[in-house]
């Protein structure tokens, strides 16, 4: 690795406590003039803690320091737009080979803020990937703050005080208090980092003019006219007044202090009026002007040179080329977009990757009546993505429902652990782009060929508890319920209608999508039956015909509610000559009367315009009401579930695990031989086919006689990706002269692509199941399982999981499985060790999280066994770690 990819290897940026941004990269040896600028800035007492004296840094110990091997020692600086803003390290112990001593430098104006949190889970990020396990610090006993940032990491922490001077320890293996810790840190500096946004008591608009019809006049203007309780500058370089409003040239002549600048110029003048806002300290940046990433070649690198300006100054920029934000709080009402709706206020949050889908949006839900909290159109998310947003609306105590238009996933496994942990609270609704697109890609195993795209992109949701729609309606269907109604306890739906058909094609849509309708209890019977005409159905669903009155909807809604056979109910009402909607609608609202912790939707069919159903959400077809509902429905039956911690598995040997790795990288990577790929499986404790591979037939015969017969005989070589379709399988070989044949087979068939000869234990009396992994480099550590052998593509029943799983995680998946029958024993036969299958699992799923260098593996058949599991063939191939995105990129 070159000196210029190790360091954009190891740089990052974080989000600090109070919202700010600081970059993290290794030292250079051209650092030590600002490490003696650093020491500098630092008091005698901070000195006297660091050191345990007050000495300063002489020029020859800042080299000294400067120019390390960043093997046995690893040292990491902070810049925020000027001097170093920190430095911290660890130095590996010379008595123990998994311990270093890690101490950390900063300057007493920049305390406070967590960058030494920030730098301690980098470094022990770094360190762990790097064979460490614990760190050792010596801090004095007065240096609370050292103190406070050890105990409060969430690492397993021990300390033992020895004259004045605590020695701390902490074990780096990630806990979860320390994941918890740890994502409260991420969720409570991303949420400050969007206040300048959101928030702000002054707002400049750089490009307002007089001209209507121009972005900058309809920004400035709605911001106007929506009645912006801050003070509104417009920035123009040649006018003094715009609509009223002082103008000044440029930011930085603005007398006050600047929250947030939105940005409406030419792409080429955005980088200037940048530098223009961070000279002045302006808080957050919206660039709504386009004609950067977007536009491919030279955007890009606008794009690039505008991200490392407002990183390197530690401030945060929504955009570019997007359409603005909208805050509806009566104590901002910032509408900082150009469209010419403002959406009413209410509960629901919603980000757009597409302005022009924004502008579509924000009329829409202005016609749904669905009230916004907040809207956020990110563009080119080249800063801000969705992550920074759904934190800020977990912490937003005006926000329910978080609503996404996504196009692309900038960091989907950071997604998936920010949206795993807010959806517990708050549900997420996402339609994301690009279904059709199928993903294909030329891979050389199972794994890769059943891991499109957008099966991906299901996983990631749904594993996250994200609730999918398929288009843009079907999101504001669920976003009106969940808005209104309570999520439902379980699956059970009562219909209430007045004509049969739209009740069935109702139930239709409701069994089609995972939901029940059950048999109303006794009681319920008799009540509808007492007051409802003969010809009436008082079963589910319950036909009250087209006579039905306002009155009698009002109780038989009452009655239905009561149940405890329902979760849910859907009423429909089709207007007949005499009844109207908007009495039905009245009726329906007397029923609930202040609201029921059961949900209640309805389908009033031909009826147009409003109706006075307040919280209850109307649908125009009983299809979409059931769908809507399903949606809601799974949704509360993933909250509910426990969310479930990363199993330790006793028999996992996560360094031998990456040696073997390691030196398959040092071979130039590629298959690992079978050697390699069973002592692999063997480290992290799966158990394997006894097996020795051999070069001749001779020792072929030798090797199966000491494996004991009958034996299997498998073709190795570099091009012999699926080996049954070349001939290279031969099965139950009872004795050495068939063992001889057999090798003699494959080399007249195979010729030179036959490299080997792997000779193995046969395993039978078992189900045949696969299980696969890979490390996707968009999406991250993957794991799959399916049922195995020669037709995994064929029959196409396979089932992803991002890593590393859970153990609640692995019965999911086995149960989404068609071939989990097989398991439990199909058409008589027995049952198999399912809890064994699940252990392969889990460990293959901590085996490509730990070792994101596995690029594929595929473990076919696993042999699932009355007792135990097998894996009775691997092919596992490896090679340098995905990078990520190009540019900077946020670490939560």
């Amino acid at each position: 690795m070159s000196s210029s990819a190790f360091f954009a290897e190891y740089a990052t940026d974080v989000v600090l406590r109070d919202g700010t941004t600081l970059h993290l990269r290794p030292i250079r040896p051209d650092d030590d003039s600002k490490l003696l600028d650093l020491f500098q800035r630092m008091s005698d007492e901070s000195l006297y803690y660091r050191f345990m004296s007050v000495q300063r840094l002489s020029p020859e110990k800042a080299a000294e320091w400067s120019h390390i091997d960043y093997d046995r020692q690893f040292v990491i600086v902070g810049e925020c737009g000027g001097p170093l803003a920190a430095v911290a390290g660890y130095y590996w112990s010379e008595h123990a080979l998994d311990r270093a001593e890690v101490a950390f430098s900063i300057p007493d104006a920049l305390q406070g803020r967590g960058i030494g949190t920030r730098m301690l889970e980098r470094l022990a990020e770094i360190g762990r990937e790097r064979g460490l396990r614990a760190f050792d610090a010596y801090v004095l006993g007065d240096n609370r703050r050292m103190m406070t940032v050890f105990l409060e990491s969430g690492f397993e922490v021990t300390q033992r005080l020895d004259h004045g001077v605590f020695h701390v320890s902490l074990l780096l293996e990630p806990t979860v208090q320390f994941e918890e810790r740890s994502a409260e840190r991420s969720q409570k500096a991303a949420s400050a980092s969007m206040r300048p946004f959101f928030e702000p008591k002054v707002v400049a608009v750089v490009g307002a003019n007089r001209e209507r019809g121009r972005i900058g006049s309809e920004t400035l203007r709605n911001l106007r006219e929506t009645g912006f309780t801050g003070t509104l500058v417009p920035v123009h370089p040649d006018v003094d007044e715009i609509d009223g409003l002082r103008a000044y040239p440029s930011v930085s002549a603005i007398p006050e202090p600047v929250d947030l600048a939105v940005i409406v110029v030419p792409a080429a003048r955005v980088a200037a009026v940048v530098d223009d806002c961070i000279a002045k300290g302006v808080k957050a940046v919206v660039v709504i002007s386009a004609g950067f990433g977007e536009t491919g070649g030279s955007g890009h690198v606008l794009e690039a040179e505008l991200v490392e300006k407002i990183r390197a100054a530690g401030i945060r920029m929504i955009g570019p080329n997007c359409m603005g934000i909208i805050n509806t709080d009566p104590a901002f009402r910032l509408n900082a977009t150009f469209s010419p709706v403002y959406p009413p206020r209410g509960r629901v949050a919603f980000s757009t990757q597409s302005g022009a889908l924004g502008l579509a949006i924000l009329d829409y839900v202005k016609k749904l009546n669905l009230g916004i909290s907040t809207f956020a159109s990110i563009g080119n998310k080249a800063d801000v993505s969705g992550n920074d947003l759904i934190q800020y609306w977990a912490e937003d105590d005006r926000t329910d429902v978080i609503l996404l238009y996504l196009e692309s996933f900038g960091n989907p496994k950071k997604f998936g652990e920010i949206a795993r942990r807010v959806g517990r609270r708050k549900p997420i609704v996402a339609v994301k782009a690009g279904r059709s697109t199928a993903g294909a890609r030329a891979a050389s195993s199972h794994t890769g060929a059943r891991a499109t795209s957008d099966a991906l992109v299901d996983t990631l949701l749904r594993q996250a508890g994200v609730i999918r729609t398929h288009t843009l309606e079907e999101l504001f269907d669920v976003a009106s319920l969940l808005a209104h109604q309570p999520v439902p306890d379980g699956r059970r739906v009562a219909i209430i209608t007045n004509a049969g058909g739209p009740a069935i094609l109702a139930a239709d849509a409701c069994e089609a999508n995972g939901l029940e309708l059950p048999t109303l209890a006794p009681q319920t019977v008799a009540g509808l039956r007492s007051f409802l005409p003969p010809a009436a159905s008082v079963a589910n669903p319950v036909d009250m015909i087209a006579s039905a009155s306002p009155g009698q909807y009002r109780r038989a809604i009452e009655l239905v509610l009561a149940d405890p056979n329902v979760d849910s109910l859907l009423v429909i009402f089709i207007p007949p000559l005499a009844t109207l909607a908007e009495d039905v609608a009245a009726s329906i609202k007397e029923a609930i009367g202040d609201g029921s912790h059961k949900p209640v939707l309805a389908t009033f069919m031909g009826v147009q315009g409003p109706l006075p159903l307040s919280s209850v959400p109307s649908y125009l077809f009983p299809e979409s009401a059931a769908v809507a509902l399903a949606r809601v429905t799974h949704y509360g039956e993933w909250r509910r579930k426990p969310s479930g911690a990363t199993v330790q598995l006793p028999r996992f040997d996560r360094d031998r695990a990456r040696a073997i790795v390691s030196a398959g990288l040092a071979t130039l990577g590629g298959w690992l031989s079978a050697d390699d790929a069973q002592a692999l499986l063997k480290s992290c404790g799966i158990d394997v086919a006894a097996a020795r591979v051999v070069r001749t037939a001779d020792e072929a015969a030798r090797a199966a006689a000491d494996i004991g017969f009958p034996v299997a005989l498998k073709a190795v070589g570099a091009t012999l990706v699926h080996k049954t379709e070349a001939g290279g399988v031969k099965l139950a070989l009872p004795d050495e002269d068939s063992v001889r044949e057999a090798y003699a087979e494959f080399s007249g068939r195979l010729g030179d692509r036959l490299e080997a000869v792997l000779v193995q234990q046969m395993v039978n009396g078992g189900v045949e199941m696969v299980v696969g992994g890979m490390n996707d480099p968009s999406f991250g550590p993957l794991v799959m399982a399916g049922t195995g052998g020669i037709f995994v593509e064929l029959v196409g029943d396979t089932v992803f999981r991002m890593c590393p799983l859970s153990e609640a995680e692995s019965v999911e998946m086995v149960d989404e499985m068609k071939g989990r029958v097989l398991l439990r024993g199909y058409r008589g036969a027995p049952p198999v060790d399912e809890a064994a299958f699940r252990g392969v699992l889990l460990a293959a799923s901590q085996l490509v999280d730990a070792c994101p260098e596995i690029q594929e593996m595929d473990l076919n058949p696993v042999m699932v066994l009355p007792h135990g599991a097998v894996a009775a063939d691997a092919r596992i191939r490896v090679g340098p770690r995905a990078s990520g995105p190009p540019g900077r990129r946020i670490s939560y």
